[in-house]
């Protein structure tokens, strides 16, 4: 018999209300026990919840969702009480001394819905992220991901790769029947066609993982340029440590932020010099790699110095994807024949504009023009990947058996994204398709 589950749903701490669910078999006979007859399904009702000895816990309200249609596909209640530790250690005591009950584990509820249908995987890996989500570009994606735009897109291939497949099993096992002929020539133009759909989904410049994980920006420069005092700028709060001193800046140090609704974490790096401190050599040799590292980098220069771009590298210029000239309140003259982003980091001259092409280079690298659904996950690039390799191989394979069997390997691959791996069901495509047997 499954074990019926029990959590806290909402945050820990002190709350106006907190969250309980209950899941499984017993959930039921929990309900009656705490607050006597179980109230309409999916009707919320205020009740009374009462210990063993009949003595009350708290003025709760109480929902009741019999399965299959609740967030688990199983029976399900939940009761929203007052936040006090006090009251959630009564309920939790009182619920734990059900028969064939336990506490949940981390994510089990989300993982009972997936083992019941309710749910694919990337719609759990969706639950997640909507609980994770910290900026509106976060929420939207997850959101759209939750309704299932994900999962359908990617259970769409699979099915076409499955009616392909099942055309060239066709042929490979009943090549005496009355089939439609050229059969593996048809499979192999819908594996011809999800190569280009995978391959355009593939190519997204990483557009959903960024939005997921942040758009990683670093901001690079010689010494003394004013790296610090634009990371502290952008905290709006003091994290890194300004100086005259030139090479303060040893680590790399991150800020965490919101610019437009997407997630940014910008780096501050140490400054690019020839240095002869073993320490500050390690802090160069961090900073260059942070620069290689980013999803784009922002190059600090001094305006008032006689040469801005003294002891940088060659190419650190034409990398950056934008260069700022700071200290512009002592900057001399404008090198001619050259537009400048001129900004003050003392005065704040300039700030507007600064942030307006950093907002353009966030806005860029995450682009959410389109609602088309976009992979948020490593597992899943790598699944794909895995699927077009084999599906090339395929149109390459020597005979029908081999092709099937990288077209099934991709079948299989594309399953894991969702969860749902099933060759058993090729069976009732080939019965359905050609009526095998009539």
């Amino acid at each position: 018999m499954t074990d019926t589950i029990y959590a806290l749903s909402s945050a820990l701490g002190r709350a106006g209300v907190a969250v309980v669910r209950v899941s499984g078999p017993m959930a039921m006979n929990i309900v009656v026990a705490l607050s006597g007859v179980p109230p309409e399904p999916r009707m919320a009702v205020v009740r009374e919840l009462v210990n063993e000895a009949r003595q009350p816990i708290d003025q709760a309200m109480v929902l009741w969702m019999p399965g299959p249609r609740s967030f688990t596909g199983e029976d399900v209640a939940e009761f929203h009480v007052h936040g006090g530790r006090a009251i959630l250690d009564a309920l939790l005591t009182e619920i734990g001394k059900a028969r064939d009950t336990r506490p949940a584990e981390a994510g089990e509820f989300t993982r009972r819905a997936v083992e019941n249908g309710k749910l694919d995987f990337t719609q759990a890996e969706a639950v997640m992220d909507l609980v994770d989500a910290d900026t509106e570009a976060q929420r939207r994606q997850a959101l759209r991901q939750y309704g299932g735009a994900l999962g359908r897109l990617y259970d769409g291939w699979r099915d076409r790769l499955v009616k392909a497949l099942a055309w060239a099993e066709a042929e490979i096992d009943f090549s005496d029947e009355d089939l439609p002929g050229e059969l593996i020539e048809q499979s192999q133009f819908e594996v011809i066609d999800i190569i280009g759909q995978i391959g355009s989904h593939l190519s997204d410049a990483r557009r959903g993982e960024l939005i997921r994980e942040g758009v990683h920006l670093a901001v690079i420069g010689p010494p003394n340029a004013g790296k610090s005092s634009l990371i502290n700028a952008l905290a709006k709060r003091d994290v890194a440590i300004v100086h005259e001193t030139a090479g303060t800046t040893r680590d790399v140090i991150e800020v965490h932020m919101d610019i437009d609704g997407i997630p940014v974490i910008v780096a501050d790096t140490a400054g690019l010099r020839e240095a002869g401190d073993p320490v500050e050599r390690e802090g160069v040799r961090r900073a260059v790699a942070r620069a290689e590292e980013a999803d784009a980098t922002l190059l600090l220069v001094d305006s008032s110095a006689e040469d801005p771009f003294a002891g940088l590298p060659d190419d650190v210029r034409d990398k950056a994807a934008l260069v700022i000239w700071n200290k512009a309140d002592l900057l001399r003259e404008t090198p001619a024949g050259e537009r400048l982003l001129q900004v003050s980091l003392k005065t704040w001259e300039g700030w507007d504009a600064l942030m307006g092409e950093v907002s353009k280079i966030v806005a860029a690298k995450a682009d959410q023009a389109s609602e088309a659904p976009v992979i948020t996950r490593a597992r899943h690039r790598h699944a794909l990947e895995e699927a077009v390799a084999a599906l090339r191989r395929s149109l390459s394979a020597p005979g029908p058996e081999l092709f099937a069997e990288d077209v099934r390997l991709a079948v299989r691959a594309i399953g894991r994204i969702t969860g749902r791996v099933d060759v058993e069901e090729l069976l009732d495509v080939v019965f359905r398709d050609f009526c095998i047997g009539k």
